[in-house]
C-alpha cells in the first residue's frame, strides 16, 4: 500500500499544480504565445494526435486569442523534423508563416519548457496538448519560469490514449527529478530572436 501511495504522489502532485491552470479553447485568455509540443509524424504528416493539437492552435489564432505559435519537436536526424512539418500544416489552415517559430530541439517537455524561457524568452503561454499530458505540460513550465495556461485538446479514447494515461504515471516521476534537480535541456544553445520578431512582425 504504502509503494502504491508514493508511485501516486508525484500525479497528485500535477493535479494540484496544474488544477486551476486548465482552460478551453474558448475560455483561455488572451496571450501572446501558443507552445505546441510534439507528438510524432506519419510518414512526415502530424500524427492524428498532433494535427489535433494544431488545429486547436490555429482556431486559438484565428479568434485573436493568440498572437504567435512556437512549434516544439524533435528534429534529432535528418529525416525526421517535427517543427518544419508542423510549421507547414499551421500555415495551410492559415496561420501566417512569420507569425511561427520553430524549436528543433524540444525533445521532451522539460526541454521545451525550458528552452521556451531560456533561448525564446517566453515567459507567459497558452501550452496545448493531450488531456492527459497538459497538466504535466503546466507544472514543468510553470517550474521552468513560464507562466502557463493549459488547454488539453480533446480525442477518441483509443488505445493510445490509455497508452497515453498509463505513461504519464511514470513520467509524472520523471517530472518532479526534473523540477528538484533542474537538468539543462539536451541542447540549449544561444538566445534566439524569433518570438520578437514574429510578435514585431504583428504589429
Amino acid at each position: 500500500m504504502l509503494v502504491c501511495v508514493l508511485a501516486l504522489l508525484p500525479v497528485t502532485w500535477l493535479f494540484v499544480v496544474a488544477g486551476d491552470r486548465l482552460r478551453t479553447t474558448e475560455s483561455v485568455p488572451r496571450t501572446d504565445v501558443a507552445v505546441v509540443f510534439g507528438a510524432g509524424l506519419w510518414d512526415g504528416e502530424p500524427s492524428p494526435y498532433l494535427a489535433h493539437r494544431l488545429d486547436a492552435a490555429a482556431e486559438l489564432y484565428r479568434a485573436g486569442r493568440i498572437k504567435v505559435v512556437l512549434v516544439t519537436g524533435d528534429n534529432s536526424r535528418e529525416d525526421y523534423d517535427e517543427p518544419d512539418a508542423m510549421r507547414a500544416y499551421l500555415t495551410k489552415r492559415g496561420v501566417p508563416d512569420a507569425r511561427i517559430v520553430s524549436d528543433y530541439a524540444g525533445f521532451d517537455t522539460w526541454d521545451s519548457c525550458v528552452r521556451a524561457r531560456k533561448i525564446f524568452g517566453v515567459d507567459r503561454a497558452v501550452l496545448i496538448s493531450q488531456g492527459f499530458h497538459i497538466r504535466r505540460a503546466v507544472a514543468l513550465c510553470e517550474a521552468a519560469g513560464v507562466r502557463s495556461y493549459g488547454v488539453g485538446v480533446d480525442d477518441r479514447h483509443d488505445v493510445t490514449w490509455y497508452y497515453g494515461g498509463v505513461r504519464e504515471i511514470f513520467a509524472a516521476g520523471k517530472a518532479v527529478v526534473d523540477v528538484v534537480f533542474r537538468p539543462d535541456p539536451r541542447f540549449l544553445g544561444p538566445r534566439e530572436v524569433g518570438v520578437e520578431r514574429a510578435l514585431a512582425a504583428g504589429r
